[in-house]
């Protein structure tokens, strides 16, 4: 299952071909606390290869402004400190048991608010 999983699962890992692609242009620039590795070519293209399943929301700030290019040193270079104001990752809940359910939605356990009262407006 090992071959077919790297042919196919880039969402899990990488890929063959990012594996090669990797090895013969990557230069590995650094690493983040959750284990993604941060590559550049000569040409300053830039891209990660993630720990596990592929969720871009999983690149720290820091690694993002490189990324994107709006920083052109990565974050261990600059000596980077995140904001006090910055939240630590919390991985995407969508379509989970964690997900955010407003109240009044149909998947909020507590019951719904009471209708307002209005009286519609009436024309003359």
């Amino acid at each position: 299952m090992g071959i077919l999983s790297d042919l196919f699962t880039w969402w899990n890992g990488t890929t063959i071909g990012t594996r090669v692609y990797t090895a013969l242009v990557g230069r590995l620039v650094g690493t983040d606390e959750f284990g993604n590795r941060y590559y550049e070519n000569r040409r300053a293209r830039r891209w990660v290869i993630y720990n596990g399943y592929a969720e871009a929301s999983s690149i720290p700030p820091g690694w993002y402004g490189w990324m994107h290019k709006t920083v052109d040193e990565p974050p261990i270079a600059a000596g980077y400190q995140p904001r006090e104001w910055e939240k630590p990752h919390l991985p995407n809940a969508t379509g989970t048991r964690a997900a955010y359910r407003p109240q009044g939605s149909l998947y909020f356990p507590a019951p719904k608010p009471p209708p307002r009262d209005y009286e519609p407006w009436q024309p003359k």
